[in-house]
């Protein structure tokens, strides 16, 4: 494909993001997929937090749009190639519209934990069902491949849920996940293009025109969240193109591209497994140990720490351009450079101190019943001051002799 094509797709899933979400904000109030205020969230409205619909759409008018074009304009299909081949994209596209509705249901209904990772792991099984296995790696130690058998299929669903929850974990900060997910994306599409891998590369585009266009509403102050909607459509997807990207490469180092890339993501939730280990938590508690709440009490504002994480990903982003593309010997100084920035993160910030328990505030409910709510309780609380009120007034001294020689005559 031609670069006009790939700006083409670009242009087309960010003008259609930002058309969408506007409508998508009046939806989300509609059907109460709002984040409120509460201890741990940092925003002090409430926000509509069903953006991955917009973003969902604008990928979907990308590719319908690529179609178009291959089907009419004589473009060439990014699919049609020999590793495409062994793939069945429809099915990959069915899989990433399934992910995509267990975060819109999340956002909607606050899904329980177990059905929401029963969703997760039947769209990543779909998906390695229609093709898309890690089945083999190059052996580093020699000649050929190592693999997987059938132990690729439960390690390629692992895989993508793991990718599609560090992202969810890293959605903290206005613009924070979708701008990590735009630099650790932009990295996949240009090592798809060093290796020809055309069918990432378009996907890849697509995602970060979708991004982009969300961006315009989520960077700081942001006027509407992508919630789990947002966040499980753009972890699945980069999980896939991670895939897509490097599977079956000839260089075993390769495979790490993704984990470099989307180093932050990574790194955020290890420490927080190990940090509410530590402090004896159920790994799913939620607290304010993240990267992002470190920061903010460092005294940074959103912008900043959302900026510093930014340009911490472009670091690990570019280090992982060079150790996959350099010889053994260049590629020490980048695997230094990764490592040594990271790691001051990690001990500046005390990512792996334990935190407190925190009880969040739970989400209030809305309409006429809400309404009716509000009217009772104040009853009851006017009705409690006024008990308080008269038997006060019994106990003065002047009505109770007792209270009068207590007030007198005090005890020594």
């Amino acid at each position: 494909m031609e670069w006009y094509q790939y700006a083409a797709v670009c242009a087309v899933a960010c003008a259609t993001t930002i058309a969408l979400v506007p409508a998508v904000r009046v939806l989300a109030f509609k059907l109460d997929a709002v984040d409120y205020p509460s201890e741990r969230r940092v925003n002090k409205k409430p926000m509509a937090r069903m953006g991955g619909l917009a973003m969902f759409g604008g990928m979907a008018c990308a590719l319908l749009f690529l179609w178009v074009c291959v089907r009419f304009f004589g473009w060439k299909d990014p699919f049609n190639t020999v590793f495409g081949s062994m793939i069945h994209f429809p099915g990959v596209f069915l899989g990433i519209a399934l992910m995509f509705f267990v975060g819109f249901l999340d956002d909607v209904k606050d899904l329980k934990p177990i059905i929401k990772l029963f969703g997760q792991i039947l769209a990543a099984s779909i998906v390695a069902a229609c093709g898309l296995v890690i089945s083999s790696i190059h052996n580093p130690f020699g000649e050929g491949y190592i693999f997987f058998g059938i132990w690729g299929y439960p390690l390629t669903v692992f895989y993508l849920i793991a990718f599609t929850n560090v992202i969810n974990l890293i959605d903290g900060l206005d613009g924070l996940a979708s701008g990590i997910t735009v630099i650790t994306t932009a990295t996949m599409f240009v090592f798809a293009l060093l290796t020809g891998r055309f069918e990432a590369a378009i996907i890849s585009i697509a995602l970060i025109g979708a991004c982009m266009g969300f961006l315009r509403y989520n960077f700081h102050p942001a006027s509407i969240f992508m919630g789990d909607s947002g966040s499980h459509l753009l972890g699945f997807t980069l999980g896939i193109v991670s895939l897509l990207a490097t599977t079956r490469s000839v260089l075993f180092v390769s495979l790490l591209l993704p984990i470099i890339a989307a180093g932050v993501p990574i790194i955020d939730t290890a420490a927080a497994i190990i940090r509410r280990v530590r402090g004896h938590q159920p790994i799913q508690q939620a607290d304010k140990g993240h990267i992002h709440h470190r920061l903010l009490k460092e005294g940074f504002s959103q912008r900043t720490t959302v900026l510093i994480m930014w340009g911490w990903t472009l670091v690990l982003a570019v280090c992982a351009i060079f150790i996959t593309e350099m010889d053994n010997e260049w590629r020490i100084p980048f695997i230094v450079l990764a490592i040594g920035v990271s790691v001051f993160f990690v001990f500046k910030l005390n990512l792996l101190t334990p935190t407190l328990l925190h009880h969040y505030n739970p989400r209030p409910e809305i309409g006429a019943k809400r309404a009716r709510q509000e009217f009772n309780r104040a009853s009851d609380d006017l009705a409690s001051r006024r008990n308080m009120t008269s038997t006060d007034a019994a106990e003065e001294p002047g009505d109770n002799p007792s209270a009068t020689r207590d007030a007198s005559y005090p005890e020594e």
